[in-house]
C-alpha cells in the first residue's frame, strides 16, 4: 500500500493494524541499524540497561537470562537471542557470570551502555524529523484508544 495518492478520506478507510505493522518494522529496523552503527545490537543495550543500577534495574542485582528474557517479554522480537548476546558482553568485559548463572554489568558495561544511551536523542530526532511534538502525541494517544477499543490490558 501507498499513501501517496490517497485523499483523507481514503486514508481513514486503511487498515490500522497495516499500517501499525509497517511503522513498526520500519522503526525497528532503524533503530537496530543505527545501533549496529555503534557496534552493539539493540539486545545488547536493552541487556546493559536491565542490569544497571543507573537504567532500568532497579537494585542493580545480577539476573539469568531467563529472568533477563522475562523481564524483556515485551519488547523481545522472536529473533532476539539474549544467550548468544550476552556471551558477547561477557567477552568484552561488559558483564560477568557468577556461580548462580546471574549476569552482572561491569563498570566498562556501565560506561558502554551510558555511552551508547548518548546517541538516543540523535535517532529520536531523525524519527521524528517533521513531526512537531503536538502531532506526536495526537498519534500516540489515537493508538492508545485504539488498543484499548480492544479490550487489551497493554494500556489502560
Amino acid at each position: 500500500m501507498t499513501t501517496q495518492h490517497l485523499s483523507d478520506v481514503d486514508l481513514a478507510a486503511q487498515p490500522a493494524a497495516y499500517w501499525t505493522g509497517v511503522a513498526n518494522e520500519a522503526l525497528v529496523s532503524f533503530t537496530r541499524a543505527r545501533l549496529a552503527e555503534l557496534g552493539f545490537t539493540q539486545p545488547q543495550y536493552w541487556l546493559l540497561r536491565n542490569l544497571s543500577k543507573n537504567d532500568l534495574s532497579p537494585d542493580g542485582h545480577g539476573m539469568t537470562v531467563s529472568e533477563l528474557e522475562q523481564a524483556m517479554s515485551t519488547y523481545l522480537r522472536r529473533e532476539d537471542d539474549l544467550s548468544a548476546a550476552a556471551e558477547v558482553l561477557l567477552e568484552r568485559g561488559w558483564l560477568v557470570r557468577d556461580s548462580e548463572g546471574r549476569l552482572w554489568i561491569t563498570e566498562s558495561g556501565d560506561e558502554a551502555r551510558a555511552g551508547l544511551k548518548q546517541h538516543a536523542p540523535a535517532i529520536r530526532d531523525r524519527v521524528h524529523q517533521g513531526i512537531d511534538d503536538a502531532d506526536y502525541v495526537t498519534t500516540l494517544k489515537v493508538l492508545q484508544q485504539m488498543i484499548r477499543n480492544t479490550g487489551s490490558a497493554l494500556v489502560q
